[in-house]
């Protein structure tokens, strides 16, 4: 009989697969959120927070004394993929699953607040952050917002993302940029249909189509972010009119995905982005719009020193070089003044968002005690 997750601790294996198992969508986290409560209050924790940014958690454990806040962070959300056949353990939900390992990330966690809430530091506080909504980049800045997690004054953060590819345990981290900004740009392009035979009676959205794909992609500078004024923009969708041969077009839409090292260059790039639209489109009725919006990400030496120095303590390789990747991650949108984001080796396998990407069950021990000392090593504990 399989343990029921919201009712006091179980294994965190057997939460992990629970977790997989029923995945849930950006802003739709509400049993996974519910799951996750329930374990923090059977760890032992002083406070539960629900509702954070939408379905955020927070679990507050305090030490004796006053001192810096410490938050650690995962996320809530799966994806709109199906998984392949035939894995265990398995989505019950079609067409969701948790190819991201953001059910890995949050057993981690869970198990790092154990391990701290066990044995708790002498002085200070340690926030664990269930985050919402991570893969359409709206959670972190939606938790920030919230004059609950403003109220917790935190000094210090950490993330941990698990790579494919990557020795299992092996840490990517630096000060500097980490991951970069990216936006989705939908243009609706508004035209006007007539008989295939008289096509010069339409207004079609073919030309501005055909000539904005290549224009745009030939925007790209460097061949991977390490290289300065480094952008790129990916077509990822085009389709205009009806599968008809009797109807010109009138109608089209083009979806497209921007990404920079940085956020000033975001906004350069955006800029360059409208110029083409408008120079190629500008002869029908057209709408851009932005979405999924992340903001860069850069960890600060403080921050990333300390998940560095437990790395090293733990015996973890440390892989030099990787940094920053062509992704984005959001957690940048919390704002935390002193922050890292470090990538942790998840072996040799399918990479993620990939029909058949596993998370390691291997990793939870390993990413639990690296989020626990990190936590200790910030607020000066001798445990750390």
């Amino acid at each position: 009989m399989t343990a029921d997750p919201t009712d006091g601790a179980i294994p965190l294996v057997a939460l992990r697969h629970a977790l997989h198992e029923a995945p849930e969508l950006s802003r739709k986290e509400e049993a996974t959120a519910a799951i996750i409560a329930a374990q923090m209050k059977a760890a032992g924790v002083d406070q539960v927070l629900r509702g954070l940014g939408g379905h955020g958690v927070a679990a507050i454990l305090d030490g004796d004394e006053p001192g810096p806040t410490i938050c650690l962070r995962a996320e809530l959300d799966a994806l709109p993929i199906t998984q392949v056949p035939g894995m265990s353990p398995r989505s019950r939900i079609e067409g969701v699953a948790h190819l991201c390992g953001h059910d890995g990330h949050m057993t981690m966690l869970v198990g790092a607040m154990r391990a701290l809430a066990a044995d708790r530091p002498a002085k200070g506080r340690v926030v664990a952050l269930f985050q919402p909504a991570e893969e359409d980049g709206s959670g972190a800045a939606a938790v920030a917002a919230d004059a609950r997690f403003q109220g917790l004054g935190v000094d210090m953060a950490f993330a941990l993302h698990n790579m494919p590819g990557l020795p299992l345990g092996a840490l990517a981290v630096a000060a500097g940029p980490t991951t970069c900004a990216s936006r989705g740009m939908r243009l609706t392009l508004k035209g006007r249909t007539a008989h295939a035979a008289q096509p010069q009676k339409a207004v079609s959205p073919m030309r501005a189509l055909s000539g904005l794909m290549p224009a745009l992609e030939s925007l790209r500078k460097g061949d991977d972010p390490s290289d300065d004024g480094f952008a790129m923009v990916t077509i990822t969708h085009a389709s205009m009119g009806a599968q008809a041969f009797g109807i010109t077009p009138g109608n089209g839409t083009l979806l497209a995905t921007l990404r920079t090292r940085d956020d000033a260059a975001m906004a350069g790039l955006v800029s360059q982005v409208e110029a083409l639209v408008a120079e190629h489109a500008g002869y029908m009725s057209f709408n851009v719009s932005w979405e999924d919006v992340f903001v860069a990400m850069r960890s600060t030496r403080a921050a990333a020193d300390i998940l560095a120095s437990v790395a090293s303590d733990l015996g973890l390789p440390r892989i030099d070089g990787l940094l920053p990747i062509s992704g984005s991650e959001d957690f940048g949108g919390l704002g935390a003044t002193e922050s890292a984001l470090a990538f942790i080796g998840s072996g040799d396998g399918p990479a993620l968002h990939a029909p058949d990407y596993a998370f390691p069950d291997a990793l939870i021990p390993v990413g639990a005690e690296l989020l626990e000392r990190a936590a200790r090593l910030a607020l000066g504990d001798r445990r750390a």
